[in-house]
């Protein structure tokens, strides 16, 4: 009788059936569950590049500050609708700062609106306008590369100053010009191969009719 029942106790065999339903649990938390912390890092990662990208159109700090504010408010604002699966975060933010910059060109245009932007808005502290200088300073080149870029069709010049200047990937560039990475590519070497072109030493100075 006693062996009948040493027999019977059932060994941890069937204990580990029931451990591997536990591990799902940790791997829950997305990355992107908090939108704050991901918009913080891209306006971290991006800042200098956008004001860099306004600082190549214009000479006004203040001007410069205020587009970079309005990208910036633009994004957070719809931070939300950012799908990585269709692009790169810095593609997307380009893709507002150039579409800030054209409604910014259409306000210009009009002197009236003009003039009751520059009565409404905050002036700038001393120091942010020094600092702001000193960048549209460092970019007096890209400003002129974009200058002479002028003569080239608008798509060929963007695409030279979102690679070359703003140092967006092909891919990136390509998506916030709405076109396919093969055409920016095209584009790209046109372009450049115009460039050189005009940057030849020439004999001629002003000379030309």
């Amino acid at each position: 009788m006693s062996e009948t029942t040493t027999q019977r106790p059932k060994r941890p065999r069937d204990q580990p059936r029931t451990e591997p339903t536990h591990p799902p649990g940790p791997r829950r938390p997305a990355p992107d569950h908090d939108p704050a912390a991901g918009f913080e890092q891209l306006y971290r990662a991006t800042i200098d590049a956008v004001t860099a990208y306004f600082a190549r159109r214009t000479t006004d700090p203040q001007t410069v500050a205020d587009l970079t504010a309005d990208t910036f408010v633009e994004a957070i604002t719809s931070y939300s609708t950012f799908d990585p699966r269709r692009g790169t975060a810095r593609a997307w933010l380009f893709g507002i700062a150039r579409r800030v910059f054209a409604k910014h060109c259409e306000t210009d245009a009009r002197q009236r609106e003009r003039a009751v932007r520059l009565a409404g808005r905050r002036d700038l502290a001393a120091d942010h306008v020094e600092e702001l200088l000193d960048r549209i300073d460092a970019e007096r080149a890209g400003r002129a590369l974009v200058t002479e870029l002028t003569r080239l069709p608008e798509l060929d010049r963007q695409a030279v100053e979102l690679v070359d200047l703003a140092g967006l990937k092909a891919k990136e560039a390509a998506r916030v010009l709405g076109i396919s990475a093969g055409a920016l590519r095209m584009r790209l070497m046109r372009a450049r191969t115009r460039l050189r072109r005009a940057h030849d030493p020439r004999p001629e100075s002003g000379v030309t009719s």
